[in-house]
């Protein structure tokens, strides 16, 4: 995978503050960074091709009769909007037909696309360049002709130096988590692979993230993790889950001295809460967003495309800013402690209408990390995922009034698992389950999500209906090792 940065010349800065434009076309992005879209795949949004305008020759002074004098008086006039409304062409992001003045801007010939993360990191440097230039002649000119004035004399800041950021800041947060996150870079054996982030987990050099960041490297691909530091580890899949998109890997030759990130209590995460988000948005490491939790218990079903196993959460929901490449990394709270592992992402495209957006629109998910520990410890332990169940096949078409229990099981076999909970429970064919302990059930990918927070063993209370009656049951959960 190349990292190359390759951008576009950096055009020269305008003489004159041009007539405002459109934001330019974006140009496609080849790197993969991970993070999936709920119930869809995001492809990674487009970085933006810059622009410089130019409002005559390079060099050229702004002409003495910048800005143009405005049209004569008369009856107001509504804004004569393009084709696509006000914010399309034609409108306020560029010049209106037929407007009584000024000129409209031409938008030079930028290159082609090129591969890499490059085509990003230079819009983000023309753009400041272009800002920096504007900024600069303006300065001279306030400057020149002030200078009658006489001379002017600047005092020094005393505000610099040492500035201590107080504990609970996100400053401070971020200072202390940031050293214990990874950039993981998973390649398959064919070359394909992709960027995600994950977290220290203990001081034996296991990292934590999610399956769909790894599974490239799972068989016989390769691995790495690099810290904000700048150091790069090889490292290896100790286990994965498909199903619940939790894996863990280990550092090659780890260093002493890893500090493993607290973990919280997602149970006791409210709505409202503050969150901060760590990861490598599109392949920009060590990025740090903030947040608040939007919304507890979540059904989400989500899938990498690559045809493997879907994965089911009872997620938290955020909206701090997660991108593609966020996936893996930690959901920290206001105090530093890890909430969930940022894994998947609702786009306008897949779902909510709209054309399909890959970026961040508010919308991100989270694995409660009370789930993830489990998991984890399971994976460090057995090197395969162990899955709570019913002993049950029920329907994964989206619905409302519940999960039914099918009249076959999956490859024909036995819908009710012959002396599986659900048998012993009383459960039948054509049962359709409501609600699980107080979680309201709508689908199978909700009942199966619900299922998954809790541990094999475990009692909880099911709720369904049967003939048009509601009955109530208690069962005890069962097991399965493995995701086949």
């Amino acid at each position: 995978m190349s990292t190359e940065n390759e951008g576009t010349a950096v055009p020269p800065a305008p003489s004159a503050p041009p007539v405002p434009v459109d934001s330019p076309a974006a140009a496609p992005q080849a790197d993969a960074p991970r993070n999936r879209p709920a119930a869809a795949d995001a492809a990674p949004p487009h970085a933006p091709s810059p622009a410089t305008p130019s409002s005559g020759a390079p060099g050229s002074a702004p002409d003495s009769g910048w800005p143009p004098p405005p049209p004569p008086a008369g009856p107001a006039q509504p804004p004569a909007y393009g084709p696509h409304g006000a914010d399309g062409p034609g409108g306020p992001g560029g010049a209106a037909p037929g407007a009584p003045w000024g000129t409209p801007y031409q938008q030079p010939q930028s290159p082609g696309p090129k591969r890499g993360r490059g085509g990003l990191l230079a819009g983000i440097l023309v753009a400041a360049l272009v800002a920096g230039g504007l900024g600069g002649g303006l300065g001279y000119t306030l400057a020149r002709n002030d200078d009658s004035s006489g001379s002017t004399t600047v005092s020094a800041s005393d505000s610099g130096g040492d500035f201590k950021r107080d504990p609970g800041t996100i400053a401070a947060v971020a200072a202390q988590a940031l050293p214990s996150t990874v950039t993981i870079e998973a390649e398959s054996s064919s070359g394909d692979g992709g960027t995600g982030t994950g977290f220290v987990f203990d001081t034996q050099g296991h990292i934590v993230t999610n399956n769909h960041v790894v599974a490239d490297a799972v068989d016989g691909g390769k691995l790495t993790a690099t810290f904000p530091s700048g150091k790069t580890y090889d490292a290896e899949v100790v286990g994965n889950a498909q199903g619940y998109d939790v894996a863990v890997i280990k550092l090659k030759n780890a260093p002493s001295g890893l500090k493993p990130l607290t973990l919280g209590n997602s149970d006791k995460v409210a709505v409202g809460d503050s969150t901060i988000a760590i990861g490598a948005p599109f392949g920009l490491s060590d990025t740090v967003t903030t947040g608040i939790i939007s919304a507890k218990n979540r059904p989400v079903a989500s899938s990498d495309g690559t045809g493997s196993q879907a994965s089911y959460m009872s997620a938290l929901q955020t909206d701090a800013s997660i991108n593609p490449g966020n996936s893996g990394g930690p959901l920290l709270d206001a105090k530093g402690n890890v909430i969930g592992i940022n894994s998947a992402i609702q786009s306008a495209g897949n779902g909510l209408g709209g054309t399909s957006q890959s970026g961040s629109i508010g919308l991100g998910f989270a694995i409660p990390i009370n789930q993830a520990k489990y998991v984890a410890q399971e994976l460090i332990k057995n090197g395969k995922p162990v899955y709570a169940k019913i002993g049950a096949s029920v329907s994964l078409e989206d619905g409302t009034d519940g999960a039914k229990i099918t009249d076959t099981g999956a490859g024909g076999s036995d819908p009710v698992e012959a002396g599986g909970p659900a048998d012993k429970a009383g459960l039948k064919p054509g049962d359709v389950i409501t609600k699980l302990d107080d979680r309201v059930i709508d689908s199978g990918p909700t009942l199966i999500g619900e299922i998954w927070t809790h541990k094999p063993g475990d009692k909880v209370t099911i709720t369904y209906e049967r003939d048009g009656k509601t009955r109530t049951v208690e069962l005890t959960l069962g097991s399965r090792v493995g995701d086949s």
